[in-house]
């Protein structure tokens, strides 16, 4: 299988002080490299994907598998799917035991992202359900955190950091692929909430001046990072967070 990486994370080696030395290496794993697993993230290409795959919803062994769709479906199915991830990873950190010892500033947030991105998944799944048919909706996911160490504080800040830096990098790139203007307004709030989730982690976990907007997730212009649909998603399938099948050939990509 030819394989080849996805989403890279750039860190400049300015390190304001020794404390954040240790956590930088830690998330210049890249991507959605992750603690606990020492998880690189890597996906089949394009070529291969759509030999594995059919129009049919089925996958390369014969089981059933959800397909995004196209279109508006499709772009909602997949901010969908990645706020359902996240919401299952903030809850599954407010029963770990990191949680239940953690710094009262880091509990506030942590609980504060839970419930934003609970809110998220749902505003996503009345908006999915009220438009299109039950067939056409992505299901409630089956998720498999077992990669992640819930009683470490950098398996799970950093963890938390890189779901939401790419995150937002996820909605910067669907933006121009919506085509129901309404859906591109709800899209825009939510990427900002988003970026505050990343730079408040980016604060308190990686303790520099400049941290919270830093060099490997803003760009020479001052922008935002920018990632297609398709390899966020490759990326996400990679880790094996996500027990279900998934088929998105057909999302729009930029």
């Amino acid at each position: 299988m030819m394989k080849r990486p996805i989403i890279k994370v750039r860190h400049s080696d300015a390190t304001p002080d020794g404390g954040s030395t240790s956590r930088r290496k830690f998330l210049k794993l890249g991507g959605l490299a992750l603690a606990g697993g020492s998880l690189l993230l890597y996906s089949c290409d394009e070529e291969e994907l759509s030999k594995q795959e059919d129009i049919l919803g089925r996958d390369a062994n014969g089981g059933d598998a959800f397909n995004l769709g196209t279109g508006d479906l499709a772009i909602l199915n997949y901010a969908y799917i990645l706020e359902q991830l996240e919401a299952a990873f903030y809850t599954r950190v407010l029963d770990g035991s990191y949680w239940a010892s953690a710094d009262p500033v880091e509990k506030l947030y942590l609980k504060d992202l839970q419930a934003h991105e609970v809110i998220h998944r749902e505003f996503f799944k009345a908006v999915l359900s009220a438009t299109f048919s039950s067939e056409e909706v992505a299901p409630d996911l089956e998720f498999d955190f077992s990669t992640i160490d819930f009683s470490d504080r950098d398996s799970v800040l950093g963890t938390s950091i890189v779901l939401e830096d790419t995150g937002v990098s996820a909605y910067n790139g669907a933006g121009d692929l919506i085509e129901n203007p309404a859906y591109l307004v709800a899209a825009g709030k939510i990427v900002s909430v988003e970026a505050r989730h990343a730079s408040a982690l980016r604060s308190i976990y990686l303790p520099g001046f400049t941290e919270f907007a830093g060099d490997d997730i803003i760009d020479e212009n001052g922008l935002d990072l920018v990632a297609e649909p398709k390899d966020v998603l490759d990326t996400v399938v990679s880790t094996g967070f996500i027990e279900n099948e998934l088929i998105y050939n057909n999302i729009p990509n930029g």
